[in-house]
């Protein structure tokens, strides 16, 4: 008798060509045609025919062939992974539903298994209830995420698992919500990508970015009063001043027709009046005072010789400024009334260079630096830079640069708030090493420690 068949795909039914079709018993063996066909002349009796293609399944008809009869049947083959099963539903472990205070960085973690221990990629899908904005995560191949988050924001957050063959299983939805901004006492900056970039830190060293690699923002200064930080940043080829919250939020830019301007913006600084009311910035040889929304612009000083303002102190009511040539050099260290009339002449006519001001509470004192080497050149580099603390009283200057190692010089100096230790920057003088953040005892002469490695320009309220 005859056997004929046809084989196609299930599901589609899209004619299926080389197929291998064989019997059992076994007789011979054909391969489909174009159409999916194929036919056998064959003894008469039962037989279990087989048909074979590489990615479907194996499938098997029975036949009944009769002495000069034809029989027919047909094979639906479905696809290898057609009795694939999808992968469990993902369980989220961490943060747990509901959890609070959870840190802003933090690493999502789920469980997630397949019954076939098939290869899982996951999207995670994170929501910001307080915008609505959502980030999504795609082709992960581990059962965690690394992220940073909002402070003080509430987070929804599901995972999405697939196996490449069935449709994605998604977990629960979790909800979470991040701790509350640290109150961080201290501010520095640090280079990342070419750029500068501002972070906040605690004495532990657990530090937060409050600018981006995608801007140049440097020297930052707080005021405790307006809880603002002003801040210089690039603009095109200029340099602005800006504000913004301790948390790095609500950046606005403060200057527009006078820009920020000096020999080496680098060393430019800026000062806060104590009320927060105005902050103070050096254009060229003329200091000016500008409301922190950008009105009021007022020039507050300018030089009687010429020299341009590169630092600049306040503290009511008394200003600080330093001033020198083109070069960095022929500094003087002025102190001026509210009048902008100079009441002290600090430093001058000593030759290198010298800044890093900062008055006392009581105006009592002006700590700076100065290079006590008097070097000068065209490269600005100075090479025995220390910290002294000028008694305006007394009219006495008491070094402070105690323990410091040969070679290095001590710049960006503070006072810190209770006024018995010093903040600077210690780095070597060919600048090639990293620079390290260093506190300094007033009164012991052999206390220095490091708070803060590859840093500069700190802040400490």
């Amino acid at each position: 008798g005859t056997l004929k068949g046809r084989v196609v795909a299930a599901e589609t039914f899209i004619p299926q060509e080389n197929v291998k079709i064989s019997t059992n018993p076994n007789t011979n063996t054909v391969f489909t045609d174009a159409d999916g066909l194929f036919e056998f002349e064959l003894d008469n009796g039962q037989y279990s025919v087989q048909a074979e293609k590489d990615g479907f399944l194996t499938d098997f008809e029975s036949a009944t062939v009769d002495v000069d009869e034809t029989v027919e049947i047909v094979f639906e083959l479905q696809i290898e992974t057609a009795n694939n099963r999808a992968p469990d539903t993902p369980i989220l472990v961490s943060p747990a539903d509901n959890e609070v205070d959870v840190s802003s960085n933090v690493t999502l973690e789920w469980l997630a298994t397949d019954p076939e221990d098939d290869a899982l990629t996951f999207t995670v899908e994170l929501r910001n209830t307080s915008d609505n904005t959502v980030e999504v995560f795609e082709d992960i191949t581990e059962p965690m995420l690394d992220v940073t988050l909002d402070f003080g924001t509430t987070y929804l957050w599901q995972v999405r698992a697939n196996d490449g063959i069935n449709q994605t299983i998604n977990s629960a939805l979790f909800s979470f919500s991040t701790s509350d901004f640290p109150t961080n006492r201290f501010l520095y900056v640090r280079k990342v990508n070419g750029n500068n970039v501002i972070y906040s830190s605690d004495e532990n060293g657990t530090e937060v970015a409050l600018t981006t690699t995608t801007t140049n923002s440097w020297r930052p200064r707080v005021n405790r009063q307006a809880n603002k930080i002003a801040f210089l940043r690039s603009v095109g080829a200029q340099v602005h001043v800006f504000t913004m919250e301790l948390d790095g939020t609500q950046v606005q830019q403060v200057t527009s027709t006078v820009a920020v301007a000096g020999f080496n913006l680098d060393e430019v600084d800026i000062s806060w009046a104590t009320n927060g009311s105005l902050i103070y910035y050096p254009s060229l040889d003329k200091l000016y005072t500008i409301q922190p929304n950008g009105a009021g612009l007022t020039q507050f000083y300018q030089t009687a010789n010429g020299n341009i303002i590169t630092d600049v102190d306040v503290n009511e009511p008394r200003v600080a400024v330093k001033t020198n040539d083109f070069a960095g050099y022929n500094v003087e260290i002025l102190v001026l009334d509210m009048q902008a009339a100079v009441v002290q002449t600090v430093l001058s006519g000593v030759p290198g260079a010298a800044g890093s001001i900062d008055l006392s509470a009581n105006n009592s004192t002006i700590l700076y630096s100065r290079d006590v080497s008097g070097f000068e050149n065209i490269a600005y580099r100075q090479l025995d830079s220390r910290l002294f603390v000028y008694n305006l009283n007394t009219l006495q200057e008491l070094e402070v640069s105690f323990n410091k190692p040969a070679g290095t010089n001590d710049l960006d100096a503070r006072f810190s708030p209770t006024e018995g230790l010093v903040i600077c920057k210690n780095q070597d003088n060919d600048g090639n090493s990293a620079p390290i953040i260093q506190t300094l005892e007033l009164t012991i002469a052999d206390t220095r420690e490091d708070l803060f490695t590859n840093a500069i320009m700190p802040d400490w309220e």
